[in-house]
């Protein structure tokens, strides 16, 4: 016959909120649903031709000249199509330099944000002379322009591989990292359970990416790793305040099933974890709405991680760790 919990703990012990092992069927399901969509996108990602990774690199990691240019719109801005642009680039003639090859214009991405009001054009490594040869040239099309919101950056595919493996080191490194102190901070389910949780953080983030990058064309950049660095710390901390709360429950309440400190634990902190989480989540919403389109993706990337990040400690890392129950049935 099962005994509940409020029967076998001391009457100092607080009843938990929530039985969420007797959840953890559904918590596993929606993890599972999340992590194989996650999956299928970076795959789909990579045998995609035109991208070939996991994710769609950005002008960070392939090298090229971006232009940014602000259009004088006065009251309103007058419509403007992206294929247009596009056949303006086409048609264009570019300068030639000496021992160079003509860059090939018509695998250039155009992008209009903000309403229209801002272009943006990647495009392969061009001259300072092509460069500007280009924003001439779109004038006709888009222009005018707005005086001094030009803005031309050169990235060369040497520079960008570079930035590309650093990235992937740097990343690396901190996941190593963070594996060799929860191993010696705790024993090895523990550990264990901690990395199983960062991966799914990690995947689901970059999952969606990924799905973002098929559907919009949406790239990542070096911001993006900073983002996937940052949700791991972020995950990491989170996952070990809860297996330190139930290591306490363990040694308190010994008498205790497993399954049964596991709910204690994560009651006492479900409260401390959302109210971190909401705080976090609040610099970020004002990041996406006020900080520009610089830091938007990067704002996101953040926002995803605190969620998935939130979840994983509170519900997929405690739930897992029930699995050991048996050990003491």
């Amino acid at each position: 016959m099962t005994v509940s919990s409020s029967a076998q703990a001391p009457s100092s012990s607080p009843a938990p909120i929530w039985g969420l092992s007797g959840m953890r069927a559904r918590v596993w399901i929606i993890s599972s649903v999340l992590a194989l969509i996650a999956l299928i996108g970076l795959v789909l990602c990579w045998l995609n031709p035109e991208i070939g990774a996991p994710l769609r690199p950005g002008l960070d990691f392939t090298g090229g000249t971006q232009i940014q240019l602000e259009r004088r719109c006065g009251d309103r801005c007058s419509e403007l199509k992206t294929f247009e642009v596009s056949e303006q680039l086409n048609q264009l003639e570019l300068p030639d330099e000496a021992g160079q090859t003509l860059p090939n214009l018509s695998t250039s991405r155009v992008q209009l944000l903000d309403g229209g009001e801002s272009l943006m054009l990647r495009m392969p490594t061009l001259s300072a002379a092509q460069g500007q040869a280009v924003i001439v040239a779109l004038a006709d099309v888009s222009g005018p322009f707005v005086d001094g919101g030009q803005s031309v950056d050169t990235i060369g595919p040497t520079l960008g591989a570079q930035l590309l493996r650093s990235s992937l080191i740097s990343l690396l490194v901190a996941f190593a990292g963070i594996a060799a102190y929860i191993t010696i901070r705790y024993d090895r389910r523990y550990a264990f359970l901690a990395l199983v949780a960062l991966a799914h953080d990690i995947l689901i983030v970059c999952g969606i990416f990924a799905w973002l990058g098929l559907i919009t064309q949406l790239e990542v950049d070096s911001l993006f790793a900073v983002a996937l660095l940052t949700i791991a710390g972020y995950s990491v901390n989170d996952t070990v305040v809860v297996f330190d709360r139930i290591r306490e429950r363990s040694r308190d309440n010994s008498e205790l099933s497993l399954s049964q400190q596991v709910d204690l634990a994560v009651s006492a902190t479900l409260t401390r974890t959302l109210y971190t989480s909401g705080t976090t989540l609040m610099p970020l919403l004002a990041l996406i709405l006020f900080g520009g389109s610089t830091l938007y993706w990067f704002a996101i990337a953040l926002a995803l991680g605190v969620v998935v990040g939130s979840w994983s400690s509170i519900a997929v890392a405690p739930t897992l760790l029930t699995l050991w129950d048996r050990e003491r049935a």
